[in-house]
């Protein structure tokens, strides 16, 4: 397979025997970035001269028989939206176009700890939070495109990371997951991601970071070509880092210890809200029936009012007429707002809010109680594939993650379909809080019978 193809724990082992350098695999992706960036808009700032130099000190380290991590020597990009130290960190903020941070934030810094080469950073919407079902856009850099389809968005918020890694031009990025902003773009960009625990992973150093009152439902996780790298990268960035008061210091159990057959798997298809695409139906029927023949226990279920819950969180996200998002404004001095970024809301009396926090809760438990039964549930990740730039935001019914922000379990996503245009189409695999080793077990599990991710083709 051609390099710039490897898994990143395939390239971190060739590294470590000097099948290639780290400088071989920095140059192949800074050649790949040059030769599609000019058509995606994925990567927004380059570290060339930064990456190479890493990479002939990981070289050193290599010959001198200390490998430096996991991760030594392999190639990575960041979305925008983190601080990385001495690179412009926008967050696709205008206020922001120019900030260049002292300090990576706590997940950059335990990567590259790791070993990992930053080679640049990848685009957001304003915020992450100012697609509004519109792709990955700002007033800063412009808009991603698809990698699969040029004219088509890559889905947001983690648009930049998801186009840039199907193509071949890093081998891993972090994303962040709000709404499903992990988890989209893998599903529209035909890659492997997850978005862990609420609690897993620090959010220390990112633009919306830790606290608040929505401070339950932003989760940080990897992307990759393969799952076997989220699995790799998630020990490496979880845990707690002293400054995010709401990580715990769990242990990520490991997925090669799941016995797969043993799984109790929930699935459906529909929401209620917005029908998938024919297409997205059968590739979950088809995901299910490869968990049933694996062994595992299959049943056609779906949790309890899924949409009064996202009325509810709706509800509550513009309780105060989104004055924490005119914050951010402010504290990014920005003065002009992306048009996707939401600052309506209808403001809410405190009796009115602790009730709808109450309601939420008490859905929550519900959850909890559906979730008894199952070790997994198998569902759409969005009612559509990738769409065209101009096309309409996807109405929020259309999204099928969101809902698992708000319970904060784990859910990877993998690739397992293909739309009739040649759109990748995932599968949104959810599991108990603190598995994502269960979850990752049954996410490799698929991407073996289905090949998972498939190299872009005319780009």
């Amino acid at each position: 397979m051609e390099l710039i193809y490897l898994s990143a724990r395939e390239l971190a082992q060739q590294i470590r025997d000097k099948k290639v350098s780290a400088v071989e695999a920095v140059k192949a992706c800074l050649a790949r970035i040059a030769e599609v960036n000019p058509k995606l808009n994925a990567v927004v700032q380059l570290t060339a001269e930064r990456a190479l130099a890493e990479a002939r000190e990981a070289d050193g380290l290599i010959a001198k028989g200390q490998p430096n991590g996991p991760l030594g020597g392999v190639p990575m990009t960041i979305k925008d939206s983190f601080d990385t130290a001495g690179v412009v960190s926008t967050g696709g903020t205008l206020g922001r176009k120019d900030f260049i941070p002292a300090q990576d934030a706590t997940v950059v810094a335990r990567l590259r700890a790791a070993g990992a080469i930053l080679l640049g950073k990848t685009n957001t919407p304003e915020f992450t939070l100012g697609s509004s079902g519109r792709g990955t856009v700002n007033l800063v850099y412009g808009a991603t495109e698809n990698p699969y389809k040029l004219g088509y968005h890559p889905f947001g918020s983690s648009g930049g990371a998801a186009a840039i890694i199907a193509s071949g031009g890093a081998f891993f990025d972090i994303g962040t997951d709000y709404g499903g902003s992990i988890r989209g773009p893998a599903h529209a960009c035909g890659i492997a991601g997850l978005k862990p625990t609420q609690g897993r992973v620090p959010r220390t150093g990112h633009i919306v970071d830790y606290g608040g009152a929505f401070d339950s439902v932003q989760q940080v996780g990897p992307m990759a070509r393969r799952v076997e790298d989220l699995t790799l990268i998630l020990p490496i960035i979880a845990g707690p880092d002293y400054a995010d008061a709401a990580i715990a210091p769990m242990p990520v159990g490991d997925p090669a210890k799941v016995d797969v057959k043993a799984l109790r798997a929930a699935w459906y298809t529909s929401n209620g809200e917005v029908e998938p695409t024919a297409e997205i139906r059968q590739t979950v029927e088809k995901c299910a029936g490869l968990m049933s023949a694996a062994g595992a226990k299959v049943t056609p279920a779906t949790p309890p009012r899924i949409k009064e819950a996202a009325e509810i969180r709706e509800k509550l996200q513009g309780a105060d007429g989104r004055a924490h998002i005119r914050r951010l404004l402010t504290k990014s001095r920005t003065t002009q707002a992306s048009p996707g970024l939401r600052l309506d809301g209808e403001v809410l009396t405190p009796s009115q809010f602790t009730e709808l926090v109450e309601k939420l809760d008490e859905w929550r438990s519900q959850m909890l109680a559906f979730l008894e039964n199952y070790d997994l549930i198998l569902c759409p990740v969005s009612a559509y594939p990738a769409r065209p730039l101009e096309a309409e935001a996807i109405p929020p019914g259309g999204n099928y993650t969101r809902i698992y922000n708000t319970t904060g379990w784990p859910g990877a996503v993998v690739r397992a379909g293909t739309s009739p245009e040649g759109l990748p189409i995932g599968i949104q695999i959810v599991g108990r809080p603190w598995a994502e080793d269960v979850v990752l077990a049954a996410a490799a599990y698929i991407e073996s019978k289905t090949g998972g991710w498939q190299k872009p083709q005319g780009i």
